[in-house]
């Protein structure tokens, strides 16, 4: 399997590192959506990353579909996801507050980065940041909530929060400040330390060296 895209994209820097804490071998092509459209678009002529290329050749999008395809695919022996319905459920939730922080910081990146600062839409701008802010807040208290099981287990959820605040400090410090999210902070600063994390560091032009 072959996994497309730069690690600065925090959606295939998940990819990257749940595949390597699952022990599936893969080969990571670090391919731009913007300084190398065109070698992506012979790929993946969507040029969306991340992008799977099967060992049949067929090309999969989404990370949380590529990473749902391993698992099933594999038949590993671990998985990501707790076994227990309900910890699943809350690992879910927990899950989908990093995705959707995580759109929404993507988002503001590109109207900050991509638009005239002239045809920035600013009620829009404030809303998406209000969209942050809240699904951040709430990530933050479902890792209070559940304290001991993100202080333990690598599941998918701690994963990709993890990744997610890493994005949200290098390119959106200014808006999400540590001191409001001491958990999601710690949580983060833990996982970077990892040797999965470490392995697949968020190198790349979309995000700023790290001091």
């Amino acid at each position: 399997m072959r996994l497309i895209g730069m690690l600065d994209s925090p959606y295939v820097r998940r990819v990257a590192i749940s595949l390597e804490l699952l022990g599936v071998r893969f080969e990571h092509e670090a391919l731009s959506v913007f300084s190398t459209f065109e070698q992506f678009q012979r790929v993946n002529p969507v040029v969306k990353a991340p992008t799977l290329v099967c060992d049949d050749g067929e090309v999969l999008m989404d990370s949380s579909l590529i990473l749902q395809f391993v698992e099933a695919k594999m038949a590993l022996a671990r998985s990501l996801w707790p076994a227990d319905a309900l910890e699943r459920q809350h690992d879910f939730r927990a899950l989908g507050l990093a995705l959707a922080a995580c759109d929404k910081c993507v988002q503001l990146v590109y109207e900050r980065n991509l638009r005239p600062q002239a045809a920035q839409h600013a009620p829009w701008i404030e809303r998406v940041t209000g969209q942050i802010l809240a699904a951040c807040a709430a990530l933050e208290q479902e890792i209070k909530n559940r304290q001991n099981v993100f202080a333990h287990a690598q599941t998918q959820a701690a994963i990709t929060a993890a990744v997610v605040w890493r994005f949200t400090q290098s390119m959106l410090a200014d808006i999400v400040r540590a001191e409001n999210y001491p958990l999601l902070a710690m949580l983060s600063n833990r996982l970077e330390n990892t040797p999965a994390f470490q392995k697949y560091l968020p190198v790349g032009p979309g995000v700023p060296a790290r001091n």
